[in-house]
């Protein structure tokens, strides 16, 4: 008799793959906006000048932008199971993420850069000498403003998913 090939095993277990299917999913580019925004956000306030209110909006514009590379990075891995407690709740972590996290600390972030940008405004006259923070502080505020709206978004989006008693992301 012909010899038949053995069963194909399970698949590795340490094998990564990217989740595709996340990646072309509304939350996965909102993420990659929000990460894109995000970074722009703080790197114009990390290369400029930035003195009182601006150290908070920094330290939330990146805390939220590492956590938000994390959730990106797990979701697009299919690796959230790997976190404990979390992972069973992937689609309720990233719900609270986006709108306790993303909508309140960016909101809070662009009123701060807004405000002073605000303070600013005087040094964007002609024949004004010293170096003016003026442009910096709203692109950063008009940056974090959008970001904002994108982690407003992507809650909603895990919210409706959440609603309709759907457990996964995508």
């Amino acid at each position: 008799p012909p010899a038949v090939p053995p069963p194909s095993g399970p698949p590795a277990r340490g094998s990564l793959s990217l989740h595709r299917a996340y990646l072309r999913s509304p939350l996965g580019l909102l993420r990659l906006g929000q990460l894109a925004l995000g970074a722009a956000f703080w790197v114009t306030v990390a290369a400029h000048k930035y003195e009182g209110a601006a150290h908070f909006a920094l330290f939330a514009a990146v805390l939220v932008w590492l956590l938000t590379l994390a959730l990106f990075g797990l979701s697009l891995l299919g690796r959230w199971a790997l976190v404990p407690w979390l992972g069973s709740r992937w689609l309720l972590t990233n719900l609270v993420h986006d709108l306790a996290l993303g909508v309140g600390l960016y909101a809070a972030a662009t009123g701060i850069m807004g405000y002073k940008a605000g303070q600013k405004s005087y040094c964007n006259l002609r024949g004004y000498s010293q170096q003016c923070l003026y442009s910096a502080y709203l692109s950063a505020s008009v940056c974090g403003g959008i970001t904002a709206c994108l982690y407003l978004f992507s809650g909603l989006y895990c919210l409706l998913r959440h609603c309709r008693d759907q457990r996964d992301i995508i």
